[in-house]
């Protein structure tokens, strides 16, 4: 099974909306780690590590997000050089 992390920036209403707890909730629905944090600027900074093909599916989720959330921007950046995490963290 192939490995992989990617960087996400979620922009829109994504902060006070449970968005990091429910990506949270599907990076473990999908055995995958990295962490969820809040920025400054509003946006939320997403770390996704494990199979090519849940990262996918989870980064395609990110610009859904809970009810509640109005995602207008997702920027991905795939990470060649990255230390997967061994959980799942919210910041």
């Amino acid at each position: 099974m192939a490995e992989c992390c990617v960087r996400a920036w979620v922009t829109g209403k994504v902060q006070g909306v449970w968005f990091r707890r429910s990506t949270q909730h599907q990076a473990l629905e999908y055995r995958l780690t990295g962490y969820a944090k809040n920025l400054p600027d509003g946006r939320v900074e997403v770390l996704l590590c494990g199979s090519r093909d849940a990262v996918k599916t989870v980064s395609e989720w990110l610009w859904q997000g809970p009810e509640g959330a109005q995602v207008t921007h997702v920027e991905l950046d795939v990470l060649d050089q990255c230390h997967a995490p061994d959980h799942f963290a919210t910041y």
